[in-house]
C-alpha cells in the first residue's frame, strides 16, 4: 500500500514528536484504534444491560450502594430508566 507524500511526511513528524519510529508509531495508533472500537462496544453493552428495567435496582440491592449516583445519573425512580 501506497501513502501520499504529504501524509507520510505528516506521520512521519508526529512519530518523531513522539520519539518513535513510523513503524512503531503507527503500530501504536492501530492498538489505540482497536481499544477505542472496543470500549465504544464495551460501553453500548454497558448501557444496554443497564437500561433494563430492574438491573439498577438489583444492583444496588446487591451491593448496598446508590448505582446512579455513584455513576453521575439520578436515582432511579422505582419504575425503568434510561441508560
Amino acid at each position: 500500500m501506497k501513502i501520499d507524500f504529504e501524509t507520510r511526511d505528516r506521520l512521519a513528524a508526529l512519530a518523531a514528536a513522539h520519539g518513535k519510529s513510523m513503524p512503531a508509531y503507527l503500530a501504536e495508533l492501530a492498538i489505540e484504534g482497536e481499544n477505542q472500537l472496543a470500549l465504544g462496544r464495551a460501553t453500548a453493552a454497558f448501557r444496554e444491560a443497564v437500561g433494563r428495567p430492574g438491573v439498577a435496582a438489583a444492583f444496588d440491592a446487591e451491593f448496598d450502594t446508590e448505582f446512579d449516583t455513584e455513576f453521575g445519573a439520578p436515582p432511579a425512580s422505582g419504575g425503568t430508566r434510561a441508560a
